[in-house]
């Protein structure tokens, strides 16, 4: 029984753990991973990271379900994407991008 109860308790221990640091608040310009990606409508934005320069810009790829990918910058002061325009809809990428900005903590 003792054995056993050990065992459960080091599993429980080794979960929390790995639970901790996958769960763990980013604590600067790391990678903000969503899984699989933050989407809004048929727009997903994944790959989302903050930008070394400025801490109010993030940078994230966005793609749609027509197998469009484009990478682009997002003001999260203002809401400004940078490109203005390019294959993926705008007004979904700039919901998934405002999105983000909220859970990164900028908006």
């Amino acid at each position: 029984m003792i054995p056993l109860l050990r065992g459960l308790c080091a599993a429980a221990l080794v979960a929390g753990l790995l639970g901790g640091l996958l769960l763990a608040p980013d604590a600067g310009g790391g990678l903000a991973l969503a899984s699989p990606g933050l989407c809004v409508g048929p727009v997903c934005a994944d790959e989302i990271n903050r930008s070394a320069k400025h801490h109010w810009q993030l940078r994230l790829r966005l793609s749609d379900q027509q197998g469009h990918r484009e990478r682009l910058v997002v003001d999260c002061r203002t809401g400004d994407l940078s490109p203005r325009s390019g294959l993926v809809d705008r007004g979904y990428g700039g919901a998934a991008a405002r999105r983000a900005c909220r859970l990164a903590g900028e908006a």
